[in-house]
């Protein structure tokens, strides 16, 4: 895009305005459209799929040029989002015609992921953050991360260590993330992560503590739990991170009312990793569905569905908090159908409330505003803390929906440009000008009756119309007889159209009025607008109570129709779960399988094993559903849930290719692994699945026998350990605090019923060719398995029993009795054998027959002796 000479103005101020913003899209406002030029008409067509045309030419190269209609862009500015683009807005700001130039043009607003605040462009039941992470680039310093929602007026930070971040913004699940672009390199971020890279000293600590008092009016930040130099990390970030809001709202908005520091302390950890393999909001598939939150989101209003999603991302630590839920949720047992239904008439007072905050609150948001308040008011709610809270904090809408209800029509018009949003009877003088817009019909039918009369003309009409306003209509033939004071306006084929000084006079007052009254209508909804952010923090608490008894009702219906019953927290360490069952799998199916589930101080292993299909992996992720369910104050599907002290839950199950980062499925599991031995403790809920399967059987029998016993002996945290591995299952024999459970099968046959019963003990065997049946694997195949099973078996029975791989066999330990002589090295058959060897002339399938083949002959020896 070269600036020679031969630029029109209209394409100078659009390559200067484009120069300010060159890392984004550029919307330019053209009349009824917002143009795009050069190569992001040529990026907007192919994402977009619109077309792609030329308009013009610069330095002697056709303009490409693309454009969306300005009343349907949200729908593709939305779409763009989606793929992580950030668009600017350049609207027209002056008056066309106005000067000797090109209207006046400027951005108006930056739209990108993590900024949206248009309805069209959210997902009803996604929280939509921003977040930036402050770095010096040393690895021991720590990280500062600050996340804010422009919808709810969220604004949060925390000093983390560098090698969290990734795990701390999959628990944010941040749209957009602001990094420094020193540091950007070496940081850890999520996959699929598509961070905003800005200049190092925006997160500069000095400038963002001067931003931040500043916002807040504060002369420090001690209040926010902040203290200069101590939390500078954590201030960069904030700062950093409210000044990218200024610049893409062109605005600060005044909703995001109170800073919080954030602690490890408030919640339960949970790593990326864990959050995925629980499929809490999404599936391991990457689909919204089923998930723990798709099968608990029976939440009235989008409110309380973001909120769920939340609670369920975040659960508590505070078990104060925590009874307060679980006692508002005993007291909805009976009410929360009635207040459900009133619950679904709330329109979504969160993003309302940031629309007000933004200036860009549309008429019909603000009605349903007025209404959404005038119902929280009349709620009458049971009795709890919590409840008694809230009931506290609905009736104090009631003055806001009262000025509304006097400001807004009680039907507004869609757009504030149309008309007809402000009340009858809120503005004298905006009456006034209604009534000679609305009342003018009265004295046209008095002017159409009296210039028949005087005229004599019979076909005489008095009309209007967009393009030329009020006219007086006579036929052809009449037109002829026109009295003297008839000025022709416009000809037709069949008639002729006049305009008097009488018609003429009520015209101008008829049009100015209705000029008059739309600009007059735009200044009381800016004013409106202007009060209503006074209100804002009311706003934002009332819209959290709303969304918070919607979640509690939400809660109180499972509790009811599903079998749900109140954990009981213990200060003994400890997880007792009677007949629990998994929250998703048990409404996917047509009957579950309850079970127990008992881990205390004396036994903090349990070694599941059992066949494949048989319910490991869905029994354990039911223990880790039923904690994480707990401590958000939910009910939990059991019969009864006792639960200690929990501070993380790790989990280890499946595994995939880390293509981008080099890294293979065994890469992935061990380094999962590493990260669970180095971090869990004495108070965490560890699920580990199949570990060391994706190497050798020896090596991944070590493996798994070395991370079990360090989970017991180390780490003492409360572990599921699913194996395929039998020798594990001697790990009771060597250590106390293990023990063996297993699901179990019934065989008939050939074929394998699962039981998904846990009981005491080790699996008996694994069925893998029964359940390779099941899998549809062909009858040739399973045909050729089972005959080398069975060799195999035979060859097993015919040798000593296979020797724990980790402890000298029983005839190897010292023995208190002479030793007899040894044979002779030049008369040992045997001997003489393994002498006369190649090894390096073997292949591996003859290394490992020989070996076969020199056992048997040890063992044949052994016993003729």
């Amino acid at each position: 895009m070269s600036r020679k000479s031969a630029v029109s103005p209209m394409m100078q101020q659009y390559l200067d305005i484009k120069a300010q913003h060159a890392d984004k899209l550029l919307f330019y406002r053209m009349g009824d459209f917002y143009e795009l030029f050069f190569t992001d008409a040529e990026e907007a067509a192919r994402l977009l799929d619109i077309t792609l045309t030329t308009r013009g030419q610069l330095n002697g190269e056709p303009v490409k040029m693309a454009g969306v209609p300005h009343h349907a862009a949200e729908q593709y500015l939305a779409k763009l989002v989606k793929l992580g683009r950030s668009v600017a807005i350049c609207e027209q700001v002056g008056e066309v015609g106005a000067g000797k130039g090109p209207v006046a043009r400027e951005v108006v607003r930056i739209v990108t992921p993590g900024t949206l605040t248009d309805a069209a462009l959210l997902e009803d039941k996604e929280t939509n953050r921003i977040a930036a992470v402050a770095w010096s680039g040393k690895a021991k310093q720590p990280v500062g991360l600050a996340w804010a929602s422009l919808q709810s007026g969220e604004f949060k930070a925390k000093i983390i260590p560098p090698a969290q971040l990734a795990d701390e913004l999959a628990r944010l699940q941040a749209a957009e993330v602001l990094l420094p672009d020193q540091a950007a390199a070496q940081l850890r971020l999520p996959e699929n992560c598509q961070p905003t890279r800005l200049h190092d000293w925006q997160f500069a600590p000095d400038s963002a503590y001067t931003l931040l008092t500043d916002y807040f009016g504060s002369q420090d930040l001690l209040g926010f739990g902040l203290q200069a130099g101590e939390h500078d990390p954590a201030i960069g970030a904030a700062g950093a991170l409210l000044n990218y809001i200024r610049h893409t709202q062109s605005r600060l908005p005044r909703h995001l009312d109170n800073l919080s520091l954030e602690t490890e302390q408030q919640h339960i950890g949970m790593d990326a990793a864990t959050r995925r393999n629980l499929e809490i909001t999404a599936t391991l598939g990457g689909k919204k569905e089923p998930t723990l939150f798709s099968t608990l989101d029976c939440c009235a209003s989008n409110m309380g569905s973001r909120l769920l999603a939340q609670w369920l991302h975040n659960p508590l630590r505070n078990r104060e908090h925590i009874r307060a839920r679980q006692e508002a949720v005993a007291a909805l047992q009976t009410d929360y159908p009635a207040l459900q239904g009133y619950l679904k008439n709330i329109a979504d007072i969160e993003r309302i409330a940031a629309r007000i905050a933004v200036g860009s609150a549309r008429p019909r948001d603000l009605a349903g505003l007025r209404d959404s308040l005038f119902t929280l008011a009349q709620l009458r709610l049971p009795e709890s803390s919590l409840l008694n809270t809230l009931t506290d904090i609905f009736p104090q809408g009631a003055a806001i929906a009262e000025r509304l209800q006097a400001a807004i029509l009680p039907e507004p018009a869609v757009w504030l440009r149309d008309g007809g949003v402000i009340n009858h009877g809120f503005s004298p003088e905006l009456d006034e000008l209604r009534r000679i817009q609305h009342h003018g019909s009265d004295f046209l039918l008095e002017l159409e009756t009296r210039e028949r009369e005087r005229t004599g003309l019979s076909t005489l009409k008095v009309e209007y119309n967009r393009v030329h306003g009020f006219y007086i209509e006579l036929s052809k033939i009449q037109a002829a007889d026109a009295p003297a004071d008839y000025q022709r306006r416009q000809t037709l084929k069949n008639a002729e159209r006049f305009i008097t000084p009488e018609l003429k006079t009520f015209e101008d007052k008829v049009l100015n009025a209705q000029e008059r009254a739309l600009s007059l209508e735009k200044r009381l909804y800016d004013t409106l607008l202007q009060e209503l952010q006074q209100q804002l923090p009311l706003l934002q608490r009332s819209a959290k109570a709303a969304a918070a008894l919607d979640v509690l009702c939400c809660f109180a219906l499972f509790a009811a129709e599903h079998g749900y019953r109140a954990p009981q927290f213990t200060d003994y360490p400890g997880i007792e779960i009677d007949n629990g069952r998994h929250p998703v799998v048990e409404r996917q199916v047509s009957h579950f399988t309850p079970n127990h589930t008992r881990l205390d101080h004396k036994h903090r292993l349990m070694l599941l094993t059992g066949p494949n299909m048989g319910g490991k992996s869905t029994y354990m992720r039911q223990v880790a559903h039923i904690v994480l369910l707990a401590h958000t104050g939910s009910f939990v599907p059991a019969e009864a849930a006792r639960i200690g002290p929990i501070d993380q839950i790790f989990t280890r199950i499946g595994a995939s290719d880390d293509l981008a980062a080099n890294r293979s499925t065994f890469m992935v599991e061990m380094s999962e692994t590493a990260y669970i031995l180095r971090h869990a403790t004495e108070q965490s809920l560890v699920l580990m699945d199949e570990i060391g399967r994706g190497t050798s059987t020896f090596d991944g029998l070590a493996l798994a026998q070395a991370v079990a016993e360090h989970l017991i002996q180390k780490n003492r945290s409360f572990s599921l350990f699913a194996t395929h591995y039998f020798e594990l299952t001697r790990l009771p024999e060597q250590h106390g605090a293990a023990v063996n459970m297993h699901l179990s099968a019934l065989e008939e046959g050939r074929d394998i019923v699962f039981l998904h019963h846990i009981e005491p003990g080790p699996a008996a065997k694994s069925y893998g060719i029964a359940v390779a049946k099941l899998a549809g694997l062909p009858a040739p195949a399973l045909k050729a398995a089972q005959k080398h099973l069975e060799e195999l078996e035979a060859q097993a029975a015919a040798r000593r029993p296979q020797m724990d791989m980790f402890s000298l066999p029983e005839d190897t330990e010292p023995q208190h009795q002479p030793a007899e002589p040894e044979p002779s090295p030049t008369t040992h058959p045997l001997l003489q054998k393994i002498a006369a060897l190649h090894p390096d002339e073997l292949t591996p399938r003859q290394a490992l027959d020989l070996l076969y083949q020199l056992q048997q002959q040890a063992t044949a020896a052994q016993e003729a002796s």
